[in-house]
């Protein structure tokens, strides 16, 4: 398979290479993630059997648990070594998980990370109760940390995560969106946990405010290009290695960054065009219903599209504009195996298969 590289046609900016590999880190952190995981298990304690039954089932999905890493790397560059780092980073994830289990079912999603969804097997009105629990229990695991700064932060990036799925259904099929509107959503929806996440580890670790927004600032910036190059690889990954259709973000009406560039770009036939494609998945019609040869056909032209405008390329150059200000926001830490750490999850962001 080719690398992204030579997909986009264009070279990797020597700024993005870090000499940390992601795959060390995770390795060192083995043993604290296995501690989130089993703290993470808890979290679907229940005597209603199916919550721990899809309990089961989302975390043997896999994921690579950026987000408590994120707050175990921030903790320790605090200098943090407390219980505490662990029960958070399991709350965090937590949370995420509660926001893919709602957003599978808005989504009307068959597939993640390879597997099947958990409403397409135990029904919408089931695992949105379970998202629900899930979100009401971590909220009141941090609760019983009695640290209001932290049940501050928790619940903003909650409250956050939602107006972000709001703002995005707001959106659906709609080929007007601007980029500073996608950014919002983003923002909302990825930026928000992962900040939260990076601001724990830094009060945790008693730092000054500065260096709290510091890590703030890093962590909301890593989330925001996260998800801009989940966005590309939308368009441009192996679908078997990448978990879900290509193209699935296109035919729920979801229009991201390289189509908003490419809508810029475009001439007026080529934009009608485009936009027909974009309304024929965000009518009434179920876009799951919608013919292979139709989707095949449809993505082959949205795909010559962008690739004769290079706005893949733009794309994933304003996601790098974005992780080079959030490493930046790191310049204020003394140089340490943490805060390199930190740069090469910044870098990974947009270096990741899926």
């Amino acid at each position: 398979m080719k690398t992204l590289e030579s997909r986009l046609d264009f070279t990797f900016s020597d700024k993005i290479i870090s000499t940390m590999d992601i795959n060390d880190i995770f390795k060192q952190y083995k043993e604290e993630l296995n501690a989130v995981e089993a703290e993470l298990n808890d979290v679907f304690t229940s005597n209603v059997v199916v919550i721990p039954l899809i309990g089961r089932h989302l975390l043997g999905g896999g994921g690579k648990r950026l987000r408590p890493l994120c707050l175990l790397l921030s903790a320790a560059l605090a200098g943090f070594k407390g219980k505490e780092r662990l029960t958070f980073a399991a709350i965090i994830e937590a949370i995420h998980t509660a926001s893919l289990l709602h957003d599978d079912v808005v989504d009307e999603a068959d597939v993640r990370r390879g597997k099947p969804t958990s409403h397409s097997i135990w029904g919408n009105q089931v695992v949105i109760l379970v998202g629900d629990f899930l979100y009401a229990n971590a909220l009141r695991m941090a609760v019983a940390q009695k640290n209001q700064p932290i049940m501050d932060t928790i619940s903003n990036a909650a409250m956050k995560m939602t107006e972000g799925e709001i703002l995005q259904l707001r959106k659906v099929g709609d080929p007007e969106i601007t980029e500073k509107e996608y950014l919002d959503i983003i923002a909302f929806k990825t930026g928000a946990l992962f900040a939260a996440a990076c601001r724990i580890g830094a009060i945790l670790g008693n730092l000054s405010e500065e260096k709290v927004e510091a890590m703030t600032n890093y962590g909301f910036k890593t989330g925001l290009v996260f998800q801009m190059f989940d966005d590309i690889l939308d368009f441009q990954a192996d679908e078997d290695t990448l978990g879900k259709r290509l193209g699935k973000d296109l035919y729920e009406g979801k229009i991201t960054l390289p189509l908003i560039y490419l809508l810029k770009m475009a001439d007026e036939h080529e934009c009608n065009e485009i936009v027909e494609i974009i309304k024929s998945s965000s009518d009434e019609n179920d876009p799951n219903d919608i013919q292979p040869a139709d989707i095949q056909k449809n993505m082959k032209k949205i795909m010559s599209y962008l690739k004769r405008y290079g706005a893949i390329a733009q794309a994933y150059k304003k996601a790098e504009e974005i992780v080079n200000d959030a490493k930046g926001h790191l310049s204020i830490f003394d140089e340490s195996h943490e805060k390199s750490a930190l740069m090469a999850l910044a870098d990974y962001s947009m270096q990741r298969k899926k």
